[in-house]
């Protein structure tokens, strides 16, 4: 099994578990209790991202799990052989099954079940179980995506220059 490729920069929590084929980029930040396990395929999360506690990231052998930059997953968030593009947020407790593909600056709902195979345009708010798309973030969500990451990215150093 392929060993995990940390930059120097990541912060990891007590209790965060990093298996297998896994890169996480610079700046990003894994916090108590997630489970990132990519001994099947592989699993690859961006810049300033944070996977918040117990959200669990893993893959089928038929695909990866890629998490783009600015990226903010949310408490007991699932993400299973899925994409998610930059500047999105996948709220807490939601789910995210194999091959579904998420557009950059999406907001998915906490709770939401967003079923294989689907596609959810950028900008979208999508909640619900299973999976819709309600409407179009305003600009103003859309920065408030990118402000949420900020603050983890801020917490993570803190946490950091702490330990």
């Amino acid at each position: 099994m392929k060993k995990p490729s940390i930059a120097s920069s990541v912060f990891l929590a007590q209790g965060a578990q990093i298996v297998g084929d896994v890169t996480i980029g610079e700046h990003s930040s894994v916090w108590y209790n997630a489970v990132l396990r990519g001994d099947c395929a592989p699993i690859v999360v961006g810049r300033d991202t944070n996977i918040q506690d117990a959200a669990v990231l893993h893959c089928s052998q038929k695909a990866p799990t890629i998490v783009g930059d600015g990226v903010t997953v949310g408490h007991t968030a699932i993400l299973h052989s899925c994409t998610v593009g930059n500047h999105s947020l996948i709220g807490m407790g939601a789910i995210v099954l194999d091959q579904a593909v998420i557009g950059k600056e999406c907001l998915i709902g906490a709770g939401a079940l967003v079923t294989p195979r689907t596609v959810i345009p950028d900008g979208s708010l999508v909640v619900g179980s299973p999976a819709k798309v309600k409407r179009t973030l305003t600009q103003e969500e859309k920065e408030q995506l990118r402000e949420n990451a900020l603050e983890y990215l801020a917490l993570s150093q803190k946490a950091m220059q702490e330990n």
